[in-house]
């Protein structure tokens, strides 16, 4: 007998799904915040986290809890708006959930039963922040961060991160095939499948790593391509958008969503990190590579694309904002889907010719704080004599 509590929360749950979502106050002319987030913990099925049955649960409790649901990769399918959230249960291990909807803002409803991959991996015990790619090969790729215990560390907390990668055609069965293998970096995380092919080959960006945390001495985002994706091997990587002092990459940097094709260039949705005295602050920033040579960087706006505001900065791991997923419409419309310290998702909503003209008329980070001034008051002046004239 299904226990009558159930459709209490069932009502506040629906509730909950149907909730429309409305834009921000907030305004910068590159895009524009949705006030709701698209996905949350409580958005997780009641059939994932309660026993419904009153004989066995006769106090309605929750038996699988759910603790969070983030970093998401996204894209169109079928007609529908499509995340694969990385969902975090309350026993930390984190899993893989087809979230769609009708609309690129709210209304998000997880399928039935989480992504089960091929378990082909025995020493992985933790999944997360998968990337989905569109390739012009016909698959979906999804390349996600495959974590496992160090065993050469006597730290419990030691860990090894490589890049996993699945495939598929319809988003329910997913092909599992080897784990990425860089040569000259002993680790992986944040690693996304371009969409093409370059010069015949499969082209990834990576982020080199000496270990789990601590990028040691990778300088940036990398490039690297690969004959076989069935047999992934990258014997070089290239640095793209680098890591500098004193600026949002100083700590790390590393690819977020899969990079969107314009007449211009090739434009990423990338995340920096910098430390603070409390502790390592992600934002999200924007660069373009060139079209024919992808690993080559065109322009570079000054500074962060998103921080953190308001609620977004309290959370699990807070004061971060982190993007893995967003949606280019054949339309000109761009849905950025983005978490905010690692609890929950959100989506900014911009367009093709608004990000490009970000990207590329933006002016560059000069680096040195006297630079900086003289280029703030060039736009002031420029201003004021405006200003002026029109008095």
């Amino acid at each position: 007998m299904i226990h009558s509590r159930y459709y209490e929360e069932l009502k506040k749950y629906e509730q909950l799904i149907n909730l429309k979502n409305e834009k921000a106050d907030s305004y910068n002319g590159i895009y524009d915040r949705w006030k709701n987030p698209v996905l949350t913990a409580a958005h997780a099925p009641l059939i994932w986290r309660y026993d419904l049955n009153a004989e066995t649960n006769p106090n309605f409790m929750e038996r699988l809890g759910i603790n969070a649901v983030f970093n998401a990769g996204a894209i169109e399918h079928d007609g529908k708006f499509v995340l694969v959230a990385r969902v975090e249960g309350s026993d930390r291990k984190s899993f893989f959930a087809v979230a769609e909807s009708d609309s690129p803002v709210d209304g998000f409803r997880f399928r039935d039963y989480p992504v089960i991959l091929p378990d082909t991996c025995l020493e992985e015990t933790n999944v997360y922040d998968m990337r989905l790619t569109k390739h012009e090969d016909g698959y979906i790729y999804g390349v996600f961060c495959s974590e496992s215990k160090d065993t050469q560390a006597n730290d419990l907390s030691a860990a090894v991160a490589a890049a996993g990668i699945v495939r598929t055609k319809d988003l329910v069965t997913w092909e599992r095939l080897p784990n990425l293998i860089t040569k000259r970096s002993p680790q992986q995380r944040n690693v996304c499948l371009h969409p093409e092919f370059v010069d015949g080959k499969y082209a990834f960006w990576t982020r080199p790593m000496d270990g789990f945390i601590e990028t040691g001495s990778g300088g940036g985002i990398g490039f690297g391509l690969c004959e076989d994706i069935t047999n992934a091997v990258i014997d070089e990587e290239r640095i793209t958008s680098m890591r500098r002092y004193h600026t949002i990459t100083e700590a790390k940097n590393g690819a977020g969503a899969v990079p969107i094709k314009t007449p211009k260039g090739w434009i990423h949705i990338a995340h920096g990190v910098r430390n603070t005295a409390a502790g390592l602050r992600y934002v999200i920033y924007a660069f373009a590579t060139d079209l024919e040579d992808p690993a080559k960087v065109i322009a570079e706006p000054s500074g962060l694309l998103i921080a953190p505001m308001g609620d977004e900065r309290v959370g699990d791991v807070s004061n971060v904002v982190f993007t893995n997923g967003a949606i280019a419409r054949e339309n000109g419309e761009v849905y950025i889907y983005y978490a905010s310290s690692d609890t929950r998702m959100h989506v900014a909503s911009t367009t093709i010719d608004r990000l490009t003209d970000y990207v590329f008329n933006t002016p560059t980070d000069p680096l040195r704080s006297v630079d900086c001034v003289k280029q703030r008051c060039s736009l002031i002046e420029a201003n004021l004599r405006l200003l002026g004239e029109k008095n």
